[in-house]
């Protein structure tokens, strides 16, 4: 019997199948009106956003049977007050080791300086960020409802704590309710391998949509920024993140690379974090092993607040658009973008076009031109997809180390190579047919 091939292939071939077809469309037929409108607008726009949507769709009761399973799993507050600081203090971390990375490597290569680069006035206007004292207060939701029906992650992660706290105080009655989270759990795992089924459609529809829009012609006029920042991120990722996995938790980072791989596919065609956590939370839960009273706290606050990627473009776009507006900035200034840039990745948590507004925070505060950013918004959109993959990765290591110090991770699920592999989902009916 033949092996079948993995989802995780199957993925990666529509990728690349798509950013080929996408690239093709926008070199030979950006001006034909019938294919932007039918295929590009048309096609690709309403599959691909459909593959989305069903991403958003598992986000928040995935995340809310696998918490309220998790906290009562644990069963111990004190550990639930352990895993919260950790995760927390490390989120911080990395992104601090990100934006620094990003500046010394921008200082040294210097994007900007060289490059001829007409300068027009975009438009761009930059929105004030929340407060951080608002983003503290707003952590506690004054209607659930409303938090569970607009995502608001912060705040549906503060009330299930909560009530999975209250559950376990509540005796028979929370164990009642956990018995069916758990059950709602399970059948939510099995929703998120139908819709990854059907991921190679949708990935593919994605990459075709983006490449016939942005082109790959459009990176050259920024080269030297694009390819400072990619370089930045794969450091980073393939670097930083994955000498913090050894040294904090002794795990093999070639394994781990192996395993998170198709939650970074994921995160690369969607370019949202949040729509990739169920993918995220399979990948640590059943291919590493991770326990899910971890992985169902760690995974969904990381993809809120932990932006390692965009802390990465931060570093580079500054000292890119000093360089091209012939600013000197000081080192006192390049501190300020890294405290900046750590206290941002949570004041700016949960808000849409998150990078951009970051940039015009830190670019007021060193007092750059923020109509700059009309410079980077063209490329913006294909590294968005790569920092959003970095940004995953950054989930899952953290998720990796707390679990090792927690004792919380099945040592033998990990070093399998075909733990929770998917190839294709088996639907019920598929055996009624089969049976004699």
């Amino acid at each position: 019997m033949s092996q079948k091939t993995s989802i995780t292939t199957k993925i990666l071939i529509g990728m690349v199948l798509g950013l080929i077809l996408g690239a093709m469309l926008n070199w030979l037929a950006s001006g034909i009106d019938w294919v932007q409108t039918y295929l590009v607008h048309g096609l690709f726009h309403v599959v691909g956003a459909m593959f989305i949507n069903s991403l958003k769709m598992l986000v928040v009761p995935l995340v809310t049977f696998s918490l309220i399973c998790g906290v009562f799993g644990i069963g111990d507050v004190g550990m639930l007050g352990r895993v919260g600081v950790k995760s927390f203090g490390l989120y911080l971390l990395t992104t601090a080791l990100a934006i620094s990375l990003a500046l010394t490597i921008a200082i040294l290569v210097g994007p900007g300086k060289s490059d001829s680069i007409q300068i027009q006035n975009s438009g761009f206007q930059g929105k004030e960020a929340p407060p951080l004292t608002d983003v503290f207060i707003n952590i506690v939701p004054s209607n659930p409802v409303h938090a569970f029906a607009n995502g608001e992650m912060l705040q549906i992660i503060f009330f299930v704590i909560l009530f999975s706290i209250a559950m376990l105080m509540a005796g028979k009655a929370g164990e009642a309710i956990a018995s069916g989270a758990e059950y709602l759990n399970k059948v939510m795992m099995k929703v998120v391998t139908i819709v990854m089924d059907f991921a190679p459609i949708g990935v593919f529809f994605l990459m075709a949509k983006t490449f016939s829009e942005q082109g790959i012609a459009l990176i050259l006029p920024m080269a030297g920024y694009f390819f400072v920042v990619i370089g930045c991120l794969l450091i980073h990722a393939l670097g930083t993140l994955n000498l913090l996995l050894v040294l904090l938790s002794k795990l093999n980072p070639l394994t781990f690379m192996a395993k998170i791989r198709p939650a970074q596919i994921f995160a690369f065609s969607t370019a949202s974090s949040n729509a990739t956590i169920p993918v995220t939370m399979q990948s640590v839960e059943q291919r590493m092993g991770v326990n899910n009273s971890i992985a169902a706290f760690t995974v969904p606050f990381g993809a809120t607040i932990n932006m390692d990627g965009t802390a990465i473009m931060q570093g580079v776009a500054t000292v890119f658009i000093a360089n091209v507006y012939g600013i000197d900035l000081e080192f006192s200034q390049y501190l300020t973008i890294i405290a900046m840039s750590v206290l941002a990745s949570i004041g700016t948590a949960g808000v849409p076009g998150v990078g951009l507004i970051m940039l015009a925070m830190v670019f007021n505060q060193v007092n750059l031109p923020v109509e700059g950013i009309g410079l980077i918004l063209g490329v913006d959109r294909l590294l968005d997809m790569v920092r959003t993959a970095v940004n995953i990765t950054g989930d899952a290591v953290v998720t990796c180390i707390v679990a090792r110090g927690e004792n919380q991770i099945d040592l033998d699920v990990f070093t399998d190579p075909e733990a929770g592999v998917i190839t294709e989902v088996e639907l019920p009916f598929k055996h009624e047919m089969d049976t004699p």
